[in-house]
């Protein structure tokens, strides 16, 4: 596959760009320029979602080429999945006069990416989904547009359970840090209403790649319905190591937060035929600028875009379409034009909510589908369910100051 800079067709990079430290590098250089930050991790685990994310991130800044009669640009920020990582060279953009962030795709990293852009006064717009981030440290500069733990497990788990009444019995795998948490504790508070006992759940660490122990646990305790709760690689790791241990057979199967199509492909219809996933997006969810931007995509990239790509594509317009409506690329002015908006988004009518900066949008429960019923190379999945599950700011205990 073509690199994102081959798909750029960049013919040069300012010289001043030599000067930068590793993993902070323009695809547009001029001094004039309105630079949007894209902090993904480029390299390390989660490298493939944050290749996608700098191909979505670069297409709508191309397509709209200038903002405010000045060209408009990016600036790709490899975090490596590392908060500490993610603060240093996000501290360095903003030295050199960057205030407007799109990215962040592992909690842990926006977290503290979002503490350190209020710090410049900038603002910050992310995918990561620890309800924490619009929650109990919530910040005036940091927007979401991805659904919080909270309402993935609503309209994932809650849905299931009432299609599968005779799933009494649950097992989770999760991964150690704050997302993982936050799934398992919105899992627990359903299992607990419904009546379904919890049989076990096993804790991983963020850099596992066997599973196979805690797989044997889950077997063990003889589950209805097998809950994965990590994300990206590790999720698909835990599924193809569970499909071959012959858990699909035996259990219900639901990843809760998959990655879509990327994943899927690396999936295949063999291993996803049959299980439930849980999902941000899909591109072929039925809404007027998705269907519009999988065209456009199609037509540039000969590919359909996942969720990677069209999360970051569309959070990136947001900033630009706000930075539009408040005629000045500051903080304070941006924040403003954000707070309250609403706009066609990739889900549907999406809105911004003023008091917690939670955008409010669809999540989708999908299943997958056999091969012979694929028709196309890309319809791995039905949509089986969807719907828009929140707390109330103050449920989330945002206390924005």
């Amino acid at each position: 596959m073509l690199n994102r800079r081959d798909l750029l067709k960049l013919s040069s990079v300012a010289a001043s760009s030599l000067l930068l430290p590793t993993g902070l590098r323009p695809a547009f250089a001029a001094s004039e320029d309105i630079t949007i930050g894209a902090p993904l991790p480029m390299s390390g685990p989660f490298a493939a979602n944050g290749k996608f994310g700098s191909m979505g991130t670069a297409m709508i800044v191309e397509e709209v080429g200038k903002v405010l009669d000045r060209k408009l640009s990016y600036l790709e920020i490899d975090t490596e999945g590392k908060p500490a990582t993610a603060v240093r060279k996000v501290q360095e953009a903003m030295e050199r006069g960057v205030t407007m962030f799109s990215g962040g795709i592992l909690s842990s990293e926006a977290l503290a990416m979002g503490k350190e852009v209020a710090k410049g006064k900038g603002v910050f717009i992310t995918t990561a989904g620890a309800d924490e981030i619009t929650g109990s440290e919530c910040n005036k500069n940091t927007f979401r547009w991805s659904v919080p733990t909270f309402g993935a497990i609503e309209q994932t788990v809650r849905p299931l359970i009432e299609q599968l009444p005779n799933a009494k019995r649950w097992y989770t795998i999760t991964p150690q840090y704050v997302f993982g948490d936050g799934l398992l504790n919105a899992a627990k508070a359903i299992f607990k209403e419904k009546g379904i006992e919890h049989v076990g759940n096993s804790y991983h660490s963020l850099t596992e790649k066997e599973f196979s122990g805690y797989l044997t646990n889950a077997m063990a305790a003889k589950p209805d319905a097998l809950l994965i709760l990590n994300f990206g690689s590790q999720s698909s790791d835990t599924l193809r190591q569970a499909v071959s241990f012959g858990m699909k057979n035996r259990m219900t199967i639901l990843l809760a937060w998959a990655s879509g199509l990327e994943q899927f492909e690396a999936l295949g219809p063999e291993l996803m035929e049959g299980v439930y996933f849980g999902a941000q997006y899909w591109h072929g969810i039925d809404s007027p600028f998705n269907r519009e931007l999988v065209a456009k995509v199609q037509a540039k990239h000969k590919m359909n875009p996942n969720y990677a790509f069209a999360s970051a594509y569309l959070t990136t317009k947001i900033l630009i379409d706000a930075a539009a409506k408040a005629g000045s690329t500051e903080g304070p002015a941006v924040i403003q034009a954000m707070e309250g908006m609403k706009y066609a988004g990739l889900t549907g009518d999406e809105e911004i909510r003023a008091t917690d900066h939670q955008v409010i949008k669809n999540y989708y429960l999908l299943k997958g589908k056999a091969k012979s019923a694929m028709k196309d190379k890309d319809d791995y999945a039905d949509i089986i369910s969807f719907g828009k599950s929140f707390q109330s700011p103050e449920q989330a205990q945002c206390k924005m100051a």
